[in-house]
């Protein structure tokens, strides 16, 4: 049974950086892409940054430019620097493993940006 865990999580001050971490286990089938996403209250959740087995990367309109994602796919973790962070970001984000076997998500980091 895959399980994902998220960490890195805290209090940030508006400019400041964090980078958060995420490790799978117990992975069987390889993992073909790792994801972050976040959710703020009340609103759904959205996808922030992806990484594929192959090196490609995408990300979401709001932080383009300002976070980073990387990746060790042989220890199945994966990475985000979040820099020049805004109150805005405040959000939970969550780690998800996606393989052929399907995807996995993990309980999520509160990441909180204020003064």
């Amino acid at each position: 049974q895959v399980k994902v865990a998220e960490s890195g999580g805290g209090l940030v001050e508006p400019g400041g950086s964090r980078r958060l971490s995420c490790a799978a286990s117990g992975v069987m089938s390889p993992t073909t892409s790792m994801s972050w996403y976040r959710q703020r209250p009340g609103e759904r959740r959205e996808r922030v940054a992806t990484v594929t087995r192959g090196g490609f990367k995408t990300y979401g309109d709001s932080v383009q430019g300002r976070f980073s994602i990387s990746s060790d796919f042989a220890k199945n973790r994966v990475f985000l620097q979040m820099n020049n962070l805004e109150p805005e970001d405040t959000a939970v984000y969550f780690c998800k493993q996606l393989s052929l076997a399907g995807g996995v998500w993990g309980q999520g980091t509160q990441v909180s940006v204020s003064l």
